[in-house]
């Protein structure tokens, strides 16, 4: 079996082509840049592709022979680019890669989207059936991404939408990086009450979901929420960070308005300049923002258990920043 990985020299899309290899597949990692040790993928026996979703003549060269498409590649941090940039990429690349997979008579194609088009989880904890309402140009164009992808049904193209929580783990120095940066110091700034719901998901058990998802009939033209079994106020996360770490950390409580304000400005004045602004709303909003799921529809349709709790991987996560040098 022959699969595409889109974005599969990034954080998931690595960690998901490596899991194929050791399954037996023949993977194809397509990405508009070299990752982080990307040579690891290479040795491992992937193709990797150099290129964008939005290249019609490198996507169909990609996918050639390709049984099943995995299409994780979006602009996602991409702070120095106009927001049109995510249309380009997150439609439009979402729009390539399915009339290619199309014509080359592709069997399954699994999108991942995010847990972020339910935007602000009103009602905690929140499933499928919770208000679509994506709240930046990241969320929103994911959320259009499935409904370009809906337009293929009845097409001879079988999909699966997969909408991730907060992904996490080994081999990734940003996601988690601010909040163990800060425990070691010992302290951390909490900005509000901390009360706000936060739901993780390791890589592992996100991977375990791409695999669940690949065999015919498994949630046809379906979405489903990923993430870890437990959701956590970030207080909580915060506390169970320095448990991994070995860390007794000190919550230091601070008004959160400055912190937003501080945000907008920084990132009006750094865009121009085509600076990466160190702070900016969306990373603001983690201190604000719901993000509490039920996955008893994944658990139902694809059989997805999620193997690796809080405390493991928060261990397995601590340890990797540590041997890399992050901190």
């Amino acid at each position: 079996m022959r699969c595409l990985v889109t974005g599969g020299t990034g954080f998931t899309g690595k960690a998901l082509c490596l899991r194929l290899l050791q399954e037996g597949w023949a993977v194809v990692a397509l990405d508009y840049k070299e990752g982080l040790k990307t040579e690891e993928l290479r040795r491992a026996g992937a193709e990797v592709l150099i290129g964008s979703v939005t290249d019609r003549a490198v996507v169909e060269r990609a996918m050639s022979g390709v049984d099943t498409v995995y299409h994780l590649a979006a602009a996602f941090r991409e702070l120095n680019v106009p927001n049109s940039y995510y249309d380009e990429v997150n439609v439009g690349g979402m729009r390539v890669v399915a009339d290619a997979a199309v014509r080359a008579k592709v069997r399954r194609l699994i999108y991942c989207s995010t847990c972020g088009v339910h935007g602000n989880v009103e009602h905690p904890p929140a499933d499928e059936t919770a208000p679509i309402q994506p709240a930046d140009y990241y969320q929103r164009t994911k959320y259009e991404g499935e409904r370009v992808l809906a337009e293929y049904t009845g097409k001879g193209l079988r999909w699966t939408i997969l909408r991730p929580a907060a992904i996490y783990g080994p081999g990734d120095p940003e996601r988690f990086g601010m909040i163990f940066r800060w425990v070691a110091r010992g302290w951390f700034p909490m900005f509000g009450r901390g009360r706000t719901f936060y739901h993780p998901l390791y890589i592992d058990n996100l991977v375990d979901a791409f695999l669940l998802a690949t065999p015919d009939g498994k949630g046809d033209g379906e979405a489903y929420l990923i993430a870890d079994a437990e959701h956590f106020e970030i207080r909580e996360l915060v506390r169970r960070a320095g448990k991994a770490m070995g860390v007794k950390v000190r919550i230091v409580s601070l008004p959160f308005w400055p912190l937003l304000i501080a945000g907008h400005v920084c990132e009006k004045v750094c865009r121009p300049l085509k600076i990466a602004p160190p702070l900016f709303p969306r990373r603001v909003d983690w201190y604000r923002q719901n993000r509490a799921f039920r996955i008893e529809k994944a658990r139902r349709d694809l059989g997805y258990n999620p193997r690796i709790g809080i405390d493991e991987g928060l261990c397995r996560t601590a340890e990797w920043y540590r041997a890399e040098g992050y901190l």
